[in-house]
């Protein structure tokens, strides 16, 4: 049995790490203060999309509402080169349904999996003598297999941005509505590729904060209790 519990503790501790490398991009996406305002600046996106920077933030907070399953189109209404007019033309809405449907289902996703750990840990409570140890070295394990898996991807990524981006889009989406001209599309040009590059990072420093902060906690937890309790090597794994 030992064993199995050793296994659960490892494929709770994967489910935990993607719940909080979606939650990273939830972070992020919604929630980072000036984000958005602070690219747009960056890369001057102003001047191509010829609009004010308070009709473009007003923009962004209705496609993040859109996104979030708030609003059920994306009828947007602004101001550009002095003409009112819709912002986001019929490719655009329907690669926007595409990119709701994924972020919805990441949501949905990280329901079902925090569910998951909520199953193990409690399992692991009543049946395991050690539960807290097991799923402390459990994460440890599973942390470090992810690391792995995710170092090999962002060194891939770091050599070619376009072409990891362009691979992310085949991988997630059965259509090319994601390939926007910026001669007739306005999105691309709020959200250029520099945009996603810096999204990336910050989303990956969020997720690396999340992942070290509770390593050290687990750590912590397996140093003392072994001092503590004197638990032998062999009751947990």
């Amino acid at each position: 049995m030992k064993k199995i519990y050793g296994i659960l503790s490892i494929v709770s501790a994967l489910a935990l790490i993607v719940c909080m490398l979606i939650s990273s991009l939830d972070l992020v996406a919604y929630y980072e203060p000036g984000f958005y305002e602070k690219e747009y600046r960056k890369y001057n996106v102003q001047e191509p999309l010829k609009m004010e920077m308070t009709d473009i933030l007003y923009v962004t907070d209705e496609m993040m509402d859109y996104l979030k399953g708030y609003r059920a189109d994306l009828v947007v209404e602004t101001t550009v080169d002095g003409k009112e007019r819709e912002f986001f033309n019929d490719r655009e809405k329907s690669h926007m349904a595409d990119v709701r449907d994924l972020f919805l289902g990441g949501i949905r996703l990280r329901r079902l999996l925090l569910l998951l750990v909520i199953a193990i840990v409690g399992t692991l409570v009543c049946m395991d003598e050690h539960p807290f140890r097991r799923l402390s070295k459990g994460y440890l394990i599973g942390s470090g297999v992810f690391l792995a898996a995710l170092g090999a991807f962002a060194a891939y990524a770091s050599q070619d941005f376009t072409r990891a981006f362009t691979q992310f889009h085949h991988v997630f989406f059965n259509n090319d509505l994601w390939l926007l001209d910026p001669k007739t599309d306005l999105l691309i040009n709020m959200l250029p590729e520099g945009f996603f590059t810096d999204f990336a990072i910050h989303m990956g420093v969020i997720f690396a904060g999340m992942l070290v902060v509770l390593a050290v906690v687990c750590i912590v937890f397996l140093i003392v209790t072994r001092q503590k309790k004197g638990v032998a090597k062999e009751d947990i794994y």
